[in-house]
């Protein structure tokens, strides 16, 4: 269970690092899940036994499980960094962090060379060999590094939830302390084995209880990271979704009116469906539509018929619109029309505002607008091709709501 969990959160994060995106924090959390899965994989005893038939390396599988972590706690402090610190700083601690992993790897791995283990043991590793000095020496600088990167987590990530602004963060960072404490029974019951050793106790019957704490909390450590990146990926699909829904909403009126004056168009937008099949958000071209619409509109207004204007207004009010609804249809009914004169050129001797005219000036972001135009859109029914009169009867003052 826990190599998928790490299995997934780096193959989740693996299409930022293949798209080239270089956030420092997402590479060292990305490389944070691979390590934990390499870590747990080579922890399997089919692969712990593979793995020691072709190096011909007795139990070789410790080391390289174990260096694996300490280079998971080196990454986990580094995506702590860049989360909380100035880059340059965050930078800087990266480096003396990775410096000293490599310093505590390189020292493990002298260590275990000096070991002379017999057989291979994939279970009761640590405790079978309790009394090998060599291997005391390798579990106290382990588990102590283990247990003060674990500390420091703990303390760490506590410490900025409680300045997190957003919940996922302060949540994530809150399980993670969590899980630090969780694993602090693993380390404590290791170094335990050896001080028995010594001292003339055991504590091989925890040995089940050790492995519990080190993945249990190991778990939450990284589930705890991980909610972050999928509140933000979340939060990237609303925005991919919200703009392709917005944008088909706005397009009929776009054509209308691109159609009727093809100068307010800077460039052709490319075809929604392959965008949505190219999973491409379609913000630039939303941008575009919002920008392109008001351009239109704004040609549109000497064929605004006061006549349209008060037909539109009566029988909108008849079918019990109110507000902004009400608003937004009279606008959508008087731009159907306004097309009609236009395409006939015949503008009208004193034009008419928009229904929505005091209503434009309070919106005050691309956002509200948007919202707005989304809603006359709705109401929006584009002309036919060719309409014989200017009336501004049922006909040519379109009610039906699309």
């Amino acid at each position: 269970m826990c190599l998928v969990i790490a299995s997934t959160g780096f193959l989740f994060l693996l299409r930022d690092l293949r798209k080239g995106r270089r956030d420092p924090a997402l590479v060292a959390l990305a490389f944070t899940y691979l390590c934990s899965a390499i870590s747990y994989a080579v922890s399997i005893t089919w692969v712990w036994v593979k793995i020691d038939q072709t190096t011909g390396i007795t139990n070789a599988s410790v080391p390289l499980a174990q260096c694996f972590v300490i280079l998971v706690f080196a990454l986990q402090a580094i995506v702590l960094a860049h989360w909380s610190r100035p880059l340059p700083e965050a930078r800087r601690r990266a480096r003396g962090l990775l410096i000293a992993a490599a310093v505590v790897i390189v020292a493990m791995i002298t260590l275990f060379t000096l070991l002379t283990p017999a057989t291979t043991r994939p279970v009761d590793f640590s405790t079978y060999y309790a009394h090998d000095p060599y291997y005391q020496a390798y579990v106290l600088l382990y588990f102590g590094t283990y247990t003060v990167a674990e500390v420091y987590l703990a303390r760490s990530c506590w410490k900025y939830a409680r300045t997190a602004t957003r919940p996922a963060i302060k949540h994530g960072l809150r399980l993670v302390s969590i899980g630090a404490l969780i694993t602090l029974g693993y380390s404590g019951i290791r170094i335990s084995a050896i001080i028995g050793a010594e001292v003339g106790f055991s504590v091989a019957h925890l040995n089940e209880f050790a492995w519990a704490c080190g993945d249990i909390g190991a778990t939450m450590t990284q589930i705890g990271y991980f909610l972050p990146v999928i509140a933000m990926r979340s939060h990237a699909a609303r925005d991919w979704a919200a703009g392709h829904y917005r944008y088909a909403r706005l397009h009929p009126l776009w054509q209308a009116l691109s159609a009727n004056d093809p100068s307010i168009v800077m460039d052709q937008p490319p075809l929604q469906r392959r965008e949505l099949l190219a999973r491409r958000p379609i913000n630039f071209h939303l941008l575009r539509h919002h920008v392109e619409i008001r351009d239109g509109l704004r040609n549109l207004r000497p064929y605004l018929s006061p006549a349209a204007l008060s037909e539109a207004e009566s029988r909108r009010r008849r079918e019990g619109l109110k507000g902004l609804d009400f608003q937004a249809a009279v606008t959508a009914d008087q731009i159907r029309h306004a097309l009609i004169l236009n395409r006939q050129n015949r503008p009208v001797s004193t034009p008419a505002e928009y229904a929505d005219a005091e209503l434009t000036p309070t919106l005050t972001t691309p956002a509200e607008e948007l919202l707005h135009l989304g809603r006359v859109a709705s109401h929006f029914t584009a002309p036919p091709p060719e309409t014989p009169s200017d009336s501004p009867s049922h006909s040519t003052v379109s009610g039906v709501r699309t």
